[in-house]
């Protein structure tokens, strides 16, 4: 395992992403959801992203289970705002922000949060600025030691890297989703605000598994929300569409030549772009932890695959993207 900065932390390039095993992607199994988690520690993984409103707190809970005893070790990242009205400027004031943030401190059963990160805002609300203050006062009072902002849109992003003190974007950024690579994650670079990539896999398109007859549960968001009906429609599938993504997938299917399945390639094609910190795919068994991990030890993708790519998704897929991104 690598390691990447993020602020004063080094985290590993490959981290992992709680929303799968909290809710919203079908049955979970807590079982399998705890051994998966350990198997990823024991790997070297030493940091993991979640929210507040996956399964209502509960792969927060699950978390401070698995991290118990290994809280000065392993980083945890936590999101607030979505438990209320996003578009109401009280869901971000300082009795809120204060609100949230305790609450998520004691599922966890942490005294502070490694990154706090505002979730999937309206850009209005960033642009009022409040937020931030709020966010500075509890980093200076010890109970956030980052925060940063998880993003829908290139734009927001650009503007997130305005405000001084924010230390990490996370961002959708996968083979169907390439614009953040044109000017996001460069100019993050630069200012040294790490970028935590989200939907590496396209919500499972790339890993090449699905079919036109492929279906989903109903608690899966996959199934209920494949058109943003609940919400941004860039948070399913990248906002394509399943048949159409489950064309171009197949389309895809020559970058395992050479580096075992589409999951590791996609995986390894993310690791090797500039300005990306870590990358965090979901996960639900201990097989698809390994299955992940196994995209470290696959070669990168030469000069002209990167171009191929690059030009299958300005012809091939920016067309049929749906929503602001």
């Amino acid at each position: 395992m690598k390691y990447r900065q993020l602020g004063d932390l080094q985290v590993s390039e490959i981290s992992f992403g709680t929303w799968a095993i909290g809710g919203s992607w079908g049955k979970v199994d807590d079982k399998q959801s705890l051994l998966a988690l350990d198997a990823a520690m024991e790997a070297g993984v030493n940091f993991f992203d979640t929210a507040d409103v996956y399964g209502d707190g509960h792969s927060e809970r699950l978390l401070a289970q698995a991290t118990k005893g290994r809280e000065d070790k392993i980083h945890i990242a936590t999101k607030f705002c979505r438990a209320g009205d996003i578009h109401d400027p009280a869901t971000y004031s300082e009795a809120s922000v204060r609100a949230y943030c305790e609450a998520s401190l004691k599922r966890l059963e942490r005294e502070r949060l490694d990154l706090y990160q505002i979730h999937c805002p309206p850009l209005s609300i960033l642009k009022e600025g409040h937020v931030f203050g709020v966010l500075d006062k509890l980093v200076e009072e010890g109970k956030v030691r980052h925060y940063g902002v998880s993003v829908e849109s290139v734009e927001e992003g650009l503007f997130c890297l305005e405000q001084p003190n924010v230390r990490a974007l996370q961002v959708i950024v996968n083979i169907f989703r390439q614009k953040p690579l044109e000017q996001l994650l460069g100019e993050a670079k630069r200012r040294g605000v790490a970028i935590l990539v989200r939907l590496p896999l396209a919500s499972g398109l790339l890993t090449g598994k699905f079919t036109p007859q492929s279906t989903f549960e109903e608690g899966d968001h996959r199934r209920f929300n494949e058109n943003g009906e609940q919400f941004n429609v860039g948070e399913t599938f990248a906002g394509l569409g399943f048949a159409k993504g489950v064309e171009l997938a197949e389309q895809l299917r020559w970058i395992a030549e050479g580096r075992e399945s589409m999951t590791r390639a996609a995986l390894r094609w993310l690791l090797d772009q500039e300005g990306v910190t870590c990358v965090i795919p979901g996960f639900r068994n201990v097989g698809q932890v390994e299955d992940n991990l196994a995209a470290l030890n696959v070669p990168s993708f030469t000069s002209a695959e990167q171009q191929r790519l690059r030009q299958f998704y300005e012809e091939q897929v920016k067309p049929f993207i749906r929503g602001s991104y």
